[in-house]
This record gives C-alpha cells, structure tokens and sequence, in this order.
C-alpha cells in the first residue's frame, strides 16, 4: 500500500480505505485501457504458413512489432486459390477499424482482389508484403523482385554451364501462376540460364504446399527420369529430398532451391542442395512494421523497399549465421 494511501487512511479512518482502493484501481483500469486503445493495431494477411517461409516473414513482424508497441492481428488465408477467403479476411480487418494492413497476396492483379483493396484503402493504409501486388492504391510494399530470386539460380547454372559444354537438363517446380511472384521468377531464372548450356524441359506448377508440391516433384521425376537438374520452391525440393531418401532406386538430380526456408537452410549447411537465392523474410516483416508505423494516413504512394538478394551456396560456413525463425515458433492465428 502506497504511503499515499496510507495518510487517506489515517484521514479517513478504515471504512474510507476500500473506498478509496477502489476508486484508484478503477482509475489505473482506465488508464490502461486508455494506453491499450492508442496502441496501433495491424493486420497481416498472408497465403498460409505451410510454407516455412512465411514463418519467418512471420517472426520478423511480431519482433519488430513488439520493439514499436504494435499489435498484430494474423489472417491465413489457405492457399494461394484462396482469393475469395482472403477478401473475405480484407473486409474483416477494415470492419475491426485496424490501423494498417500488411497483405502477401494471393493473386498479383485479379479485379476482386484489387477492387477490395481499393475501397479499404481508401480509410486504412494498405502495404504490400512480399508478393507482388499491382494495386495503386497501396501505401507502400516491403519485398524484392522475384525476377532476381530467378536470375541468382540461373546465372550460378550458367557459370557451371556455360554455352558450348556439355548440355545440362533441368525441371522447374513453382507455385500457381496466379500468384504475383512466380512469372517474375520464372522470367528471372531463364534470363539468368540466357546463353548457357542447360535446358528447361518442363514448368511445374502447384499451390506450395508440401502435399501439392510433392505431387509435382513425383511427375517430373518420373517424366524425366535422367534430368540433371531440379530447380524448385523450398517445399518441392523439401518434397524430392523425402521422396529419393525413400525411393532409393531413382535416379538423384541436383537440387537448387528458388528460396530459403528452414528444410532448405539445413540443406544448404549439409550440401544435399546445391544453392538458393536469400531474401531474407524475417528482415522483410522488420521493414514492413518500420513502414507501416511511418505512414499516418491513407493514400497512394510508390514507395518500395527490400533486402539484397544473396545467393547462399551449399556448405558455405556462412550459412550458420542465415536467420530463420525459430524452430517451435508459430504466429496465432485469428
């Protein structure tokens, strides 16, 4: 008990002590409350977390969050197929009254998706994370060019291989054509092989899911038994490492990853994959929270920004310092 109340106290007698207790505690509630309501409430709408990747975007967000005294809301939406559930979610976190919205969309430039972006973010500033989003109506966007995730792997398979040796083969296993960022990778990763000597056969494409990626490796695989290469989203080679660990009798390709997740990290330090481009997600969600909290109001604007992509190769002694986020780490979800 505070001396201050202790004098009431003796003032009042005991029966006032209560009273008074009372009314001061109710006046800490309120202030409380009070600092709670001014607290900045975001919301984060991504693909899903089947994919560790998002993990780490993840993280990222709620550590920088927690250094500016932000909440977080976290909406999953299922899957990149999941358009009308991310709407869905859009409107849920515009009817909440949130103060901003970070969105990994599932689709780039689909009219629904752009149509509900443009009403929200005509009371709430509206931030792109990670994906490409061809909105105008956004306040801001954290993430790379996938064009550059793309070219890091192909310009590392064109020093191995250039134009004139031996000819190399190589499938591409990816996400949905929908999603913003796969053209772009893809258009990377063949500017990149421009003028070497190894060949795309065949794109592979499915949400990336461990389960539908899996699906995908086992049809290149045995479409194209002797190719030489797998270049492929973290699940799908996570996929193709389980599946020829099991199935012994298959041929192994080289495994290049088209980003880094925590399976694909571990494969990196062990040299069961060959390299992958490094963007750092965790960095990504820091940068998106630091912009978000910068902006004020709503309204247009072109600012971007992103980490360097980086090209991590197999059993570099670097790899132990890549962040990921931590392994029993999982977001909660709304």
């Amino acid at each position: 008990m505070s001396n201050l109340v202790l004098r009431m106290a003796r003032h009042y007698g005991a029966s006032g002590i209560r009273s008074i207790a009372a009314l001061l505690l109710a006046a800490a509630l309120s202030l409380t409350a009070a600092a709670a309501a001014a607290r900045p409430l975001f919301c984060v709408l991504v693909p899903h977390f089947k994919d560790e990747y998002w993990l780490s975007v993840g993280y990222g967000l709620e550590q920088e969050a927690a250094r500016k005294d932000v909440a977080l809301l976290f909406f999953e939406a299922g899957g990149y197929n999941a358009r009308v559930r991310q709407i869905e979610q859009l409107e849920t976190c515009a009817a909440r009254g949130v103060d901003a919205v970070l969105i990994g969309a599932v689709t780039s430039d689909h009219p629904d998706l752009m149509r509900e972006i443009a009403r929200v973010a005509k009371g709430i500033p509206v931030f792109g994370l990670v994906n490409e989003l061809h909105s105008d109506a956004l306040s801001g966007r954290i993430g790379v060019d996938w064009r550059d995730m793309g070219e890091a792997v192909g310009r590392h398979l064109a020093t191995l291989h250039p134009e004139g040796t031996a000819a190399k083969t190589a499938v591409f296993i990816s996400g949905p054509s929908a999603a913003g960022w796969t053209a772009p990778l893809e258009d990377g990763l063949r500017r990149g092989l421009a003028g070497s000597a190894v060949t795309i056969l065949e794109v592979f494409s499915a949400d990336t899911g461990l389960r539908q990626q899996l699906a995908q490796v086992q049809t290149a695989l045995d479409r194209y038994p002797d190719v030489d290469y797998l270049i492929g989203s973290a699940p799908a080679v996570e996929a193709a490492i389980g599946l020829l660990a099991a199935d012994t009798g298959r041929r192994r390709p080289e495994f290049l990853s088209t980003y880094v997740s925590h399976t694909i990290k571990r494969g990196l330090m062990n040299g069961s994959v060959m390299a992958a481009p490094f963007d750092d997600p965790e960095l990504q969600g820091e940068m998106a929270i630091d912009q978000a909290v910068s902006v004020t109001s709503p309204g247009p604007s072109d600012r971007s920004a992103g980490p360097e992509v980086v090209l991590l190769v197999g059993r570099d002694e670097k790899l132990v310092d890549v962040r990921v986020s931590p392994d029993d780490y999982f977001p909660t979800i709304q």
